[in-house]
């Protein structure tokens, strides 16, 4: 009991001292607690005399009061400090000038689709879309794939299950519209297709543009005039050279790889078209026989020609971009620069 009044002194200096409210807790315990300080002085009180427990009683709730105020007055000071310095680093300068909204651009993709799309408009082709989610028959069947080609193979395709696949091209679109209209046929169709596949130059997921002309009279001539005038334009080189390698297509019949003269290095051979001086953007061909039957087409009354290209391609050739996968990383500091 004589060293009642030291611990009320010791209490107040301490909880002056400190900042942490945690600190400041664990503190409270070493004096109120259960077994604090002042707490086993109260414990003690049975010991004493009748008369001399009443005195030192009233003297221990004393020092309890004080402590509990001195508590409590610490704890407002530090949470007063603490607000202060919230405030001071979230103070606002109202005579700085504002600061504008950022504003958004569209996806490299997405402009070269827009452009693609704007091109072949203008000669007459109407854009039209389809599912993702493939069946076997317009995926693969109704375009001449035979039952044992390796694209129907789960390393090359990604089968949903038994009956349905994600697309690898978008040539069902074309077997779509085709079943419900009539010729003449003048379409493109852009979006989005889905392979096993994926390096710098190949993604799991990337862009296709395919068109297709159906009609009486169409030939193999109106198919290069068609895409020569295209790639000229979409590239903006009046000069640009496109030439049409033989191929093998099961839909097309003739069939033909597409290249194009370097963009970057005029024909003249470098890095990027391997020092041939050409650059390979897609593939094309007679419509086959085949495949206007499936439609229920008179082969003998109608032929067609149809072409493919990469618009993720056409993108990196426009821009410039020597990895694909740039174009799905989501990266605005190589995204911005399209704004």
């Amino acid at each position: 009991m004589e060293n009642i009044e030291s611990i009320l002194n010791q209490a107040l200096h301490e909880f002056s001292a400190l900042e942490d409210p945690v600190e400041l807790e664990q503190a409270k315990a070493r004096y109120l607690g259960k077994s604090g300080s002042v707490t086993e002085l109260l414990k003690g009180l049975g010991k004493l005399d009748p008369g001399d427990r009443r005195e030192q009683g009233a003297r221990i709730n004393r020092v309890k009061e004080a402590i509990e105020s001195a508590l409590s007055a610490r704890r407002e000071a530090i949470q007063e400090a603490k607000l202060e310095k919230q405030l001071a680093m979230e103070a606002l300068d109202v005579t700085l000038p504002g600061r504008g909204s950022g504003m958004g651009g569209l996806h490299p993709v997405t402009k070269t689709l827009e452009r693609v799309q704007s091109i072949f408009h203008s000669i007459g082709f109407t854009s039209v879309s389809g599912p993702e989610i493939e069946t076997d028959f317009y995926n693969f069947t109704a375009l001449n794939i035979p039952e044992d080609h390796p694209a129907r193979a789960m390393h090359d395709t990604f089968y949903v299950d038994a009956d349905h696949l994600l697309r690898t091209h978008t040539s069902p679109i074309q077997i779509h519209y085709m079943m419900d209209h009539e010729p003449p046929v003048k379409i493109i169709a852009p979006g989005r297709v889905y392979r096993v596949d994926s390096d710098a130059t190949h993604s799991p997921m990337f862009h296709q543009i395919e068109g297709l002309w159906v009609d009486e009279h169409v030939s193999f001539t109106h198919l290069k005039g068609v895409v020569s005038d295209f790639l000229q334009r979409f590239f903006e080189r009046e000069k640009l050279k496109v030439r049409f390698r033989p191929s093998f297509f099961p839909f097309t019949e003739p069939s033909a790889e597409i290249d194009m003269g370097c963009v970057f290095c005029e024909g003249q051979g470098c890095r990027v078209c391997s020092h041939t001086g050409w650059l390979e953007v897609g593939g094309c061909g007679m419509v086959h026989p085949n495949v206007l039957k499936h439609v229920g087409f008179d082969t003998e009354k109608y032929l067609g020609f149809a072409f493919g290209m990469g618009l993720d391609r056409l993108a990196m050739l426009r821009y410039g971009v020597n990895d694909l996968r740039l174009f799905f990383t989501n990266d605005l500091r190589f995204l911005k620069q399209f704004e």
